[in-house]
């Protein structure tokens, strides 16, 4: 729409891809004689406009990703038909960016943010997937060799985890030879678990319940 309401161009579709998004582009900048006067508007819909947020922003265009919500009550106030279509919701978006109805543009913050946003939540589930792995292994040990948690300050560093890949329970370190298991325990701790540490670990996995 121009900003007396005259649709410049009817609604279509675009593929998914550059061709799709550079055929969009063509398609706007030959509604408006200046790019500065260009409002694009988009419905957030999450990682699925992401892409084409992000190539509308380095055209240089102004664009606004509009709540779901809002677009929605803005609908019901102009009374135009409750049938919810990508028709109808275009030209909701569109009378929305002419109206300004408190309405802020993308910037390369929002976009930063957003990344941070998705850091962040990644982080948080590969902690929680972590704290999960860790008492599935504390609950293993407990089973399969439960006096070693006294033997070592923690079930959860290095040398423990290579004792386990190497020799998973009780009786694997029990009936391991002596030297290698003093060699792998000596490597991961990186010198701090000596052979006479070795030994106490495998008699007490020789007597293991």
């Amino acid at each position: 729409l121009n900003s007396e309401g005259t649709v410049l161009a009817d609604v279509f579709t675009i593929a998914n891809n550059r061709i799709g998004f550079e055929t969009l582009l063509s398609r706007i900048q030959s509604c408006s004689q200046g790019e500065s006067k260009i409002k694009v508007g988009l419905e957030a819909t999450g990682h699925y406009s992401y892409n084409l947020l992000g190539f509308l922003l380095d055209s240089g265009l102004t664009t606004y990703v509009i709540n779901p919500l809002h677009t929605n009550l803005y609908r019901k106030s102009l009374s135009l038909r409750r049938t919810k279509t990508d028709r109808i919701d275009a030209r909701t978006i569109a009378m929305m960016l002419m109206s300004d109805v408190d309405l802020k543009s993308y910037s390369n913050t929002a976009y930063h943010n957003e990344e941070l946003k998705s850091l962040t939540r990644y982080r948080f589930d590969k902690v929680k997937e972590r704290a999960k792995l860790k008492s599935s292994v504390a609950r293993l040990v407990n089973i399969l060799f439960p006096e070693l948690e006294k033997l070592v300050s923690s079930l959860h560093i290095a040398v423990v985890y290579a004792l386990l890949s190497n020799y998973p329970g009780a009786s694997y370190i029990a009936n391991a030879n002596t030297e290698e298991l003093a060699e792998t325990l000596c490597t991961a701790s990186k010198g701090r678990y000596t052979k006479s540490k070795t030994a106490e670990i495998q008699v007490a996995a020789g007597v293991s319940i």
